[in-house]
């Protein structure tokens, strides 16, 4: 699994987190690392919760056959494909707006739900939540996160036991 992550303290997470190759996108060629990592072949599956420039150097790097899955823009940037791209390399794009699903299948939500808690509760995943805030230094954890400065979820947790 290679990381893409946006300086060294996210980059050392990344590794303890178990990713084979991490690219620090601040300091490294995000194009030329996993080209390199992959023997020039490409990502079979890219995960791109930012779009702007980073959806850009997925379609670079997503191997022939590849899906590019696009779950958000946390960059602020919406990319429009060129669909010819996709066409010529032979990949797919795949749209992921897990909210929808509340609407459209919520029994799956639901169902995930219970699986993930399932794979949770046996320790086979890990959530990383790197700080527990209480409810009123929720507004500076929002701005950590709007800055790119957390790594893994911020919690907010009730203070004194209170209802949230």
């Amino acid at each position: 699994m290679i990381g893409v992550v946006g300086g060294s303290d996210k980059a050392a997470v990344a590794r303890e987190l178990g990713c084979d190759v991490v690219v620090d996108r601040r300091a490294e060629d995000v194009v030329g690392a996993v080209k390199e990592a992959t023997g020039g072949r490409g990502a079979d599956v890219i995960y791109d919760p930012v779009g702007g420039e980073a959806y850009t150097q997925s379609t670079k790097v997503v191997a022939f056959e590849g899906r590019i899955v696009v779950v958000g823009f946390a960059s602020g940037t919406i990319p429009s494909p060129a669909l010819n791209h996709a066409l010529v390399k032979n990949y797919s794009i795949l749209g992921l707006h897990w909210g929808l699903y509340n609407t459209r299948n919520p029994k799956l939500v639901q169902h995930c739900h219970e699986q993930l808690t399932d794979l949770a509760a046996r320790g086979a995943i890990l959530p990383l939540v790197s700080e527990r805030v209480p409810l009123d230094g929720a507004a500076a954890a929002v701005q950590r996160v709007a800055d790119g400065v957390t790594t893994g979820r911020v919690a907010v947790v009730p203070q004194n036991g209170a209802a949230v």
